[in-house]
């Protein structure tokens, strides 16, 4: 190595302690606001402060001879840093008015990711879950419902189990005269609207809630949560902020009867071109290695999309997928989709081809949300 390249790489070493030095004293500060805003009872995220950050970033970019993108992805990333540093240190003020939370499926990934979100929140949590049968007893950790002292001693209950079994705990809910309000994370509601009404019947406060992320998701990134709503919206998102008051928390209410249908598209069609993709490959012939060595950047995106749908739960992405009354819908536009495409392939119609994409660009939402 030259003694220039050494005396440079020396140099960015320093600076980049120099970073890091600067950096903890950034985060330092964001504690110190953290606290504050604790105590006063703020919201951590402040939108507009955000976007001056990194306004000034992009306006920097050309002066440290990089793109504007490479700014401000940096300077996100330190503020996601500090969101994350105020809200850490706001843990122990918010807790002393934190609620005392039962979490059914507790031995769960996704009950699991919950606990640990809520938590951080403030909260308290126990679990119930028949993985935790014939183990050791602990006051937190219950091996069914029955095994609970007193339900109507917790201020929520979430239902995070199976989907294939979410109504059949929520139709044993409702038998109890519960007074607790009870949370359900289902990905497909309709079949949940009689156990729902039974126990909105029985007195309890039923709110369905769905996560649209699974349990690897950070929670320091923006954790989009759709709201079906069943009865009074306002007083229904009220309870939900409340016990996700979280700066990453994004609500989306909707009508309950139209979450199945959204459902389809968001969750069903890109489940299953994820899947068909793979599928077609396997068909192929062709050794992965082919693939691997001379991948585009669009297949190499394709294959990361196939892979993370392929690595879930087979039962839960079949489940979705029979669960969903809409279905029908997704699968005929599909086969519609292939045949018109085909149909313009087979008799070299290129402008019916470009047509077609056109109109599909125009359908696509404008800009990624995450």
């Amino acid at each position: 190595m030259s003694s220039d390249m050494a005396r440079l790489r020396e140099e960015i070493a320093e600076l980049d302690r120099a970073l890091l030095e600067l950096l903890e004293r950034r985060f330092e500060l964001a504690a110190d606001v953290g606290r504050v805003k604790a105590e006063q009872g703020r919201p951590i995220v402040v939108v507009d402060v955000e976007q001056r950050v990194l306004g000034r970033a992009r306006e920097a970019a050309e002066l440290c001879g990089v793109s504007p993108e490479v700014m401000e992805a940096i300077f996100a990333a330190i503020i996601r840093g500090s969101v994350e540093r105020q809200h850490r240190v706001g843990v122990e003020l918010r807790a002393r008015g934190g609620a005392h939370v039962l979490i059914v499926g507790g031995a769960g990934a996704m009950a699991g990711w919950l606990r640990r979100l809520l938590e951080g929140i403030g909260h308290r949590t126990d679990g119930v879950d028949i993985a935790w049968a014939g183990g050791a007893e602990a006051s937190s950790r219950y091996a069914s419902l029955d095994d609970v002292p007193d339900l109507d001693a917790y201020d929520a209950i979430i239902v995070s189990v199976p989907l294939g079994t979410t109504a059949e705990v929520l139709a044993d809910l409702s038998r109890r005269g519960l007074s607790t309000p009870v949370f359900e994370i289902a990905s497909i509601k309709s079949h949940l609207r009689e156990p729902l009404d039974a126990l909105r019947g029985s007195g309890a406060k039923a709110i369905s809630l769905h996560p649209m992320f699974g349990p690897g998701k950070n929670p320091y990134e923006p954790l989009t949560v759709v709201h079906a709503v069943a009865d009074d919206e306002t007083e229904e998102r009220s309870a939900i902020l409340d016990l996700l008051a979280h700066p990453y928390v994004d609500l989306v209410s909707l009508p309950f009867e139209a979450h199945d249908r959204l459902m389809g598209w968001l969750l069903g069609l890109a489940h299953l071109t994820g899947i068909l993709f793979a599928d077609a490959l396997a068909r192929s012939g062709l050794d992965p290695s082919e693939f691997e060595r001379a991948a585009s950047t669009t297949f190499t995106r394709q294959v990361a999309t196939a892979r993370s749908v392929l690595e879930e739960d087979p039962g839960l992405y079949y489940a979705i997928q029979r669960l969903n009354p809409f279905r029908g819908e997704v699968y005929g536009a599909l086969a519609a989709a292939l045949g018109e495409l085909t149909h313009a392939v087979e008799r070299d119609d290129p402008e019916g081809f470009a047509r077609v994409l056109t109109r599909d660009a125009e359908a696509l939402p404008k800009t990624p949300t995450r």
